[in-house]
Formats: C-alpha cells, sequence, structure tokens
C-alpha cells in the first residue's frame, strides 16, 4: 500500500487514537515521523514511543503511547499545514505563531526538523509540517 502522505495519516491516527481514548496507536515507521514523535515527546504531548518489528514480514512500526490529563487528550489540536498539493513554506522572519504561540508549529528546515521557536532563533526557515496545540 502506498501512501500519498505518509505525515498526514501519522496525524490522523494520533487524532483518532485520542478520539477513542486509545492508550496506545502505530504507525508506520520513517525518519520525518521519528522526528515529529521526538519533538512531541520533548514538548510533552505523547508519553513515548518505541520501535518495533511486526510479524512476519519484518514491517517496522512505532507504537506511539498517548497523554491524557483527567481524561482529556494532552493534544487538543493537530493539523496539518503543508501537503503534498500546497507546500507551504516561511522564512524564520516571517515564520508565524501557532494559538498565539500556545502551540507549535514543527518545520522542516535544512538543519534538521524542530520547532518553530528554535527555528527563529537559528534564523532558519523551512516548510511547515503541522501545527500541535
Amino acid at each position: 500500500m502506498s501512501l500519498s502522505d505518509p505525515i498526514a495519516d501519522f496525524l490522523t491516527r494520533l487524532r483518532n487514537g485520542q478520539a477513542g481514548m486509545n492508550k496506545v496507536v502505530y504507525v508506520p515507521c520513517s525518519k520525518v515521523v521519528m522526528a515529529v514523535l521526538r519533538i512531541l515527546v520533548e514538548e510533552g504531548y505523547i508519553e513515548s514511543f518505541t520501535e518495533e518489528v511486526r510479524g512476519d514480514s519484518g514491517i517496522k512500526v512505532l507504537k506511539v503511547f498517548l497523554k491524557y490529563f483527567n481524561s482529556a487528550a494532552a493534544i487538543r489540536k493537530i493539523v496539518r499545514v503543508s501537503r503534498p498539493g500546497k507546500r507551504v513554506y516561511s522564512s524564520a522572519d516571517k515564520m508565524p505563531r501557532f494559538y498565539n504561540a500556545l502551540g507549535i508549529y514543527i518545520v522542516s528546515t535544512s538543519k534538521g526538523i524542530m520547532l518553530d521557536s528554535h527555528a527563529r532563533n537559528a534564523g532558519v526557515g523551512g516548510e511547515i509540517l503541522c501545527g500541535v496545540f
């Protein structure tokens, strides 16, 4: 099965998992998804994640442990900004703020995938992958 947008698929799995109050969701493994998950763990939006091999085929998946506060999801809103049909880029000085800086944007830059605030401080722009609040 070929996915045209694996990041959107990953975000939808997180969104659906939290809507169903699941403790764990499984997402296909990729370097970009792992980088986004590391940021979400650092910022406290998810508990943790581990890499697993499923079945005899040896397909790698990521087991993501979701986080809740008083039976409410830690992620209130997660949106895909840049899509395959409409890429969204921003320079460092014009980097937008998500929910008036209460949320975060995850940005793919030439120095790797990082938070919008880190990209602003480093003076690099890039593609805005998603926003999390």
